[in-house]
C-alpha cells in the first residue's frame, strides 16, 4: 500500500531533481551564449574581459574558444 508520505517523498524528490536539472540547463545555455559573444570581440577585448573572471572559468572558456572557433 502506498502511504501518503510515500507520495510526498516522491513528489519532493521530483522537484528538486527538475530544479537541478533547470539550473545546469540554465547554466550551459548561459555559458554558451556569453562563449558566442566572446567569440565576436576582438582580440584586445577579448582578452581585457577574460582576466576580469575567475582562473578557472577563464581556463575553461579559453579552452572552449579554441575547441570551437579556433581562437586564443
Amino acid at each position: 500500500m502506498i502511504s501518503q508520505t510515500t507520495i510526498t517523498v516522491w513528489a519532493i524528490s521530483a522537484f528538486l531533481a527538475a530544479g537541478i536539472g533547470w539550473s545546469r540547463y540554465l547554466k550551459y545555455k548561459t555559458r554558451d551564449k556569453y562563449l558566442l559573444e566572446l567569440a565576436a570581440m576582438d582580440r584586445e577585448r577579448r582578452e581585457k574581459t577574460l582576466t576580469r573572471l575567475r582562473p578557472d572559468l577563464q581556463a575553461d572558456l579559453r579552452q572552449r574558444l579554441m575547441q570551437r572557433f579556433g581562437l586564443s
